[in-house]
């Protein structure tokens, strides 16, 4: 919620606090309750017998770099305030009217033994009702909103209009962050030449790349343009992306009361969908068994996490300085966090650095600060300012002069500077065969020659992006002919004359 103001500040509200008291309906008298109760929880041994943990084991999955965050086992755990949490309840049941104890836990991701507190307290406060329910627990009941449910779920709607997953506070994101730095990573030069093995790059680069890698600090790729700069940045993304092992990302966090979301789909490639505890959810018809109330129940990590492959996030000449701060919905009254947030434990690329609506020394300036204390602060729509981590391997990409760019100041901050020249003749022809096998073209020597006798020789700088230019054109031209793509004389003077014209 965007404001300091709580339910339990409200008329009807107080803490419900770690008194036990009777659950009226929802006490569970037997053990077959007690099964489907303790769901999301730690069963007790004496309920549940000793069973091989391989018979309930989850597929195979690549494993992660650090530990999953812990699930939580009491209300306190969460980090949380009941006021939150009983937020979050009824604005899910006024959204989607009555639903299951274990729905609800399903809905905002946390176990039902912890969620039952936040219901019992909601029932003594009639603000919600039990309208059905079975035998096998109040896990299995249906829960229903009441007239003062409803009043008050409007009241949260008001606070802020966010339903989900709960989130996690900010000091568990800043651990977990700090657990799963990219400088944490393994990089050998075998893991690194495999990520590179589809592209031709002059030798000595991956020594280069390597050490930065390890480093997680800052890298500044620069050179002419069409020299697979943006490419090698891509292929650090992808090599952390597959072998930097999965990290955790949470739904949401809690930050001063207001509510940031994190995850994001079209970002974050998330590697958890076979894990039982994402599975659909079976009911009270189902048949539970001692055995799967045990893989549900032990080892299980926060559900208000997903585990994710390292992100990597480009951004182009549309980065502007707005996009690098939290972006507050003043409809809804909750917040969405900047693409380099969302980068954390992952790569950042600002490509064409330079060419930004922003001018480069504001940009410089913006990240000065996060690139050496690692901590970055956002501010919020009260103007108070929040500092969170700051954990992407940043890479600056530009094809302009560095030193019209950034002053020594800033240059000391990036440790690692790598310059990306124009091929020489041995390389340049590696990089056409290459792509001549991947338009399906007949490699021709002839039109190496040709284009060095023509151009390259007589002054013009080649690129390496030159012969995927060009044998795009002769296919189209053959194409247009209805020719089979032969590289000619002919055929290499017709392309070039439209590739290196002057306009």
């Amino acid at each position: 919620m965007i404001d300091s103001s709580h339910p339990e500040h409200r008329p009807g509200f107080s803490s419900a606090g770690g008194d036990a008291q009777d659950f009226g309906p929802f006490s569970s008298g037997d053990a077959e309750g007690d099964l489907y109760a303790n769901l999301f929880g730690r069963a007790r041994v004496a309920d549940v017998p000793e069973t091989p943990a391989a018979s309930f084991a989850a597929p195979a999955k690549q494993p992660a770099c650090v530990p999953p965050p812990p699930c939580p086992t009491s209300l306190s755990e969460t980090g949380l305030s009941s006021a939150q949490l009983c937020d979050l309840v009824l604005k899910q049941l006024y959204l989607q009217g009555n639903r299951l104890g274990v729905q609800l836990a399903r809905d905002v991701r946390l176990p039902f033994q912890v969620l039952e507190e936040v219901l019992r307290f909601l029932k003594d406060e009639k603000c919600i009702e039990v309208v059905s329910g079975d035998l096998i627990g109040p896990a299995s009941y249906r829960f229903n909103l009441t007239d003062l449910g409803r009043h008050r779920a409007r009241e949260a709607f008001d606070q802020c209009r966010y339903v989900g997953p709960a989130p996690v506070p900010l000091v568990a994101y800043v651990d977990q962050c700090r657990r799963q730095q990219v400088a944490g990573t393994t990089c050998s030069p075998d893991a690194l030449r495999a990520a590179f093995s589809e592209l031709i790059i002059r030798p000595g680069l991956l020594e280069e790349l390597g050490p930065a890698v390890c480093s997680g600090k800052s890298l500044f790729i620069y050179g002419p343009p069409g020299n697979g700069k943006t490419m090698i940045a891509k292929g650090l993304g992808t090599f952390l992306n597959d072998n930097g092992g999965d990290v955790y990302i949470p739904y949401a966090i809690d930050v001063e009361h207001s509510i940031v979301t994190l995850f994001d789909p079209t970002i974050h490639q998330t590697t958890d969908d076979d894990a039982q505890f994402q599975n659909p959810l079976p009911d009270a018809n189902t048949g539970m068994t001692p055995e799967t109330v045990r893989a549900w129940s032990q080892g299980l990590p926060d559900m208000r996490w997903r585990r994710v492959r390292r992100p990597v996030v480009i951004t182009g000449g549309e980065l502007t300085l707005e996009m690098l701060d939290l972006r507050y919905h003043k409809a809804s009254h909750f917040y969405t966090a900047p693409l380099h947030i969302k980068a954390n434990c992952g790569v950042f690329l600002v490509d064409d650095f330079g060419r930004q609506i922003v001018s480069p020394r504001d940009l410089l300036n913006r990240w000065i600060l996060p690139l050496e204390e690692r901590i970055d602060y956002l501010t919020l729509a009260t103007g108070k300012k929040v500092s969170v981590p700051f954990e992407p391997l940043i890479i600056f990409s530009t094809n302009l002069d560095p030193r019209e760019l950034v002053d020594e100041a800033f240059l000391r901050r990036i440790r690692h500077k790598i310059q990306i020249g124009p091929p020489d003749r041995e390389l340049f022809t590696e990089i056409f065969r290459l792509n001549c096998q991947k338009y399906a073209i007949p490699f021709a020597a002839e039109a190496v020659e040709y284009l060095y006798s023509q151009f390259y020789d007589q002054g013009k700088r080649p690129r390496s992006s030159d012969p995927r230019d060009l044998l795009e054109i002769a296919q189209s031209i053959c194409r247009y002919r209805n020719q089979q793509v032969l590289l000619t004389p002919e055929l290499m003077a017709e392309a070039t004359t439209r590739f290196f014209c002057q306009v």
